[in-house]
């Protein structure tokens, strides 16, 4: 089971940042670089679990505490 690290802030950020550049995407004409823009399934997964990898791996938890 993953543990919470991601605060409030952290999630709302994570998630609009992914939607933004999931959209661009969608909304960009074809560019070389644009499945570049698929970074995006990342922050937005992230923030939607509340959970991060990355910050388990380094120790780090931008939940407050209890």
């Amino acid at each position: 089971m993953l543990t919470k690290n991601v605060g409030t802030f952290d999630r709302a950020a994570r998630i609009g940042v992914g939607l933004a550049l999931l959209i661009a995407f969608f909304m960009l004409p074809d560019m070389g670089l644009r499945w570049v823009l698929l970074i995006g399934i990342v922050p937005l997964v992230t923030g939607l679990m509340g959970s991060c990898p990355a910050y388990s791996i380094f120790g780090i938890s931008t939940c407050k505490l209890r």
